[in-house]
């Protein structure tokens, strides 16, 4: 890669020092009023609660801008939401470690491809001992709480109708706060953002945006942050709702403890 990762990431992560005029506007979410706030809420939320008692393919594209770089991850698989199982696939191009395999079932999350696994173990931890470690990255990728931030979506205000993946869909925009961002957030990651934070003044400039379909279901996700000449950005798009999602759960034997897992790849 022609510069550091790391590099982009921690512009991405932090604008410590920055003032409340490097934010950037962010496209603000139209002002509403409280009925109409009131109602774009319960239409996001039904949404997402329907969704969680279903199933989903889903693709994720993780853009991050910073040092006059651009990279971009993908995180595609499906999800049994109901059940509480799925799989994924992370690719990162170009990448010291550029693939990863998770697999979700039990109450615990299988990785292959992180650092220090061999090639053919998988390494077991946990879901929910998951945590994050870069601003907009859902722990080990775990699509679930994607969705809860999206419930959690504040000052909603409805954008209009749109075409996703030729399917018309209602576009809701709200902001993320301070909590819902920095949830199961590592200990040093979530220090450095309330550090941010404190800079500003202000909660960081995070937005959220949720298309939801006709029919009431959600088919496209975004959360994105604008600030100091960097930009991260996360599409989740679904797809198959209700397909049946089959997992397979690698073999005890070929597991190996975690307690912890880093890179960019995780999340």
């Amino acid at each position: 890669m022609p510069r550091p990762l790391a590099l982009a990431i921690a512009a991405a992560l932090l604008c410590v020092g920055c003032s409340t005029a490097d934010a950037g506007n962010g496209d603000e979410p139209a002002a509403a009023s409280p009925s109409q706030s009131s109602s774009d809420s319960r239409a996001v939320r039904a949404a997402v609660a329907a969704l969680r008692e279903d199933s989903a393919g889903f693709r994720q594209e993780i853009e991050l801008k910073g040092e006059g770089e651009v990279y971009g991850l993908t995180v595609t698989g499906g999800f049994d939401f109901a059940a509480d199982k799925g799989h994924l696939a992370v690719d990162l191009p170009g990448g010291a470690i550029d693939h990863s395999d998770q697999v979700f079932a039990d109450g615990k999350i299988y990785i292959n491809g992180a650092q220090g696994i061999d090639e053919d173990a998988w390494g077991v931890m946990p879901r929910d001992r998951a945590e994050a470690h870069y601003l907009l990255r859902a722990p080990l990728n775990d699509p679930e709480h994607v969705l809860q931030q999206i419930t959690e979506m504040r000052k909603i205000s409805r954008e209009g109708e749109e075409n996703v993946q030729g399917v018309r869909a209602v576009h809701y925009r709200g902001v993320l706060d301070h909590r819902t961002v920095t949830r199961r957030m590592a200990p040093d990651v979530r220090t450095r953002m309330n550090q941010a934070r404190d800079a500003l003044g202000t909660d960081l400039p995070v937005f959220a945006d949720a298309w939801v379909d006709g029919r009431g279901r959600l088919v496209q996700t975004r959360t994105s942050v604008n600030m100091s000449r960097t930009r991260a950005t996360l599409t989740m798009t679904l797809s198959d709702i209700g397909e049946p999602v089959r997992v397979t759960v690698p073999r005890a034997a070929d597991t190996v403890p975690l307690t912890k897992v880093g890179g960019i790849l995780n999340g």
